[in-house]
C-alpha cells in the first residue's frame, strides 16, 4: 500500500492533482482543501490510502494520516463510497467531523454534498461509537454550521490564498466583526484582507 507521497505538483485539476515522485507523475485524487494548498512547481507531503475496484485502482491524498482514517471509516457505512467521504473532509476537518458524528449532528452531517439527511443518520448510527477513538483534546464544532465561513472561505481562496491562510484570515474576522453572520459578504472579504495586513 502506497501510505503516503513528497514529491513536486506538475498540475491541480478540479478533483485531483499530479505529483512528481522520482520521475513517476502520480494522480491523485484529493479535497478542497488539499488542492487549495496545493501550488504547481512546489513540493507537497500528502497522506494517501489506495482503492481497489473490479475496474480501477484510485489513489486519494489528504492533509494528515487522521483524515486518511477518517476517509477510510466513513467509507465502512452503507452507501457511502470514495466520492462522498472525500466530500466530507472537504468541508469539514477531521475535528469538526467526529464531533459533529459523536454529538449526533446530523444536520451539520446533511452539509456535506451526496450525504443526505438518510445517509447522516447512517453516518451517526454506525459511527458515533467508533469516533471515540479519534476525539482529541482539538475537537471542535464544524465551522461549516457557519454558512458565512464557507462563503468567505470560497471568496479568499479565489482570491488566491491557501485553505489555511484563509481559515486563519476568517478566524480574525469571528473575533473583530460583530456578528459576521448578519455582515454582508463584501465587508467580512474587506475585513479578511485587512486582517491580513495586520498578520
Amino acid at each position: 500500500m502506497i501510505a503516503s507521497l513528497t514529491g513536486t505538483v506538475q498540475s491541480i485539476g478540479t478533483s485531483s492533482l499530479v505529483i512528481d515522485v522520482g520521475g513517476v507523475g502520480y494522480l491523485v485524487f484529493a479535497n478542497t482543501r488539499v488542492l487549495a494548498g496545493a501550488q504547481i512547481g512546489a513540493t507537497i507531503t500528502v497522506a494517501t490510502t489506495l482503492v481497489v475496484r473490479e475496474d480501477a485502482m484510485t489513489l486519494y491524498g489528504f492533509e494528515s494520516m487522521q483524515s486518511r482514517e477518517i476517509f477510510e471509516l466513513l467509507q465502512s457505512v452503507s452507501g457511502i463510497g470514495p466520492k462522498v467521504a472525500q466530500s466530507a473532509l472537504g468541508v469539514y476537518d477531521p475535528a469538526e467531523l467526529t464531533h459533529a458524528i459523536a454529538n449526533e449532528d446530523a444536520a451539520a452531517l446533511e452539509r456535506i454534498p451526496g450525504l443526505g439527511k438518510k445517509g447522516a443518520q447512517r453516518v451517526v448510527l454506525e459511527l458515533k461509537d467508533k469516533v471515540a477513538g479519534f476525539a482529541s483534546t482539538s475537537v471542535k464544532a464544524p465551522r461549516s454550521a457557519q454558512p458565512w465561513r464557507d462563503q468567505l472561505l470560497l471568496a479568499l481562496v479565489g482570491l488566491g490564498f491557501t485553505a489555511r491562510d484563509a481559515n486563519a484570515r476568517i478566524d480574525l474576522v469571528a473575533s473583530d466583526v460583530t456578528e459576521p453572520a448578519n455582515a454582508p459578504l463584501p465587508d467580512l472579504l474587506r475585513a479578511a484582507l485587512a486582517s491580513s495586513a495586520h498578520s
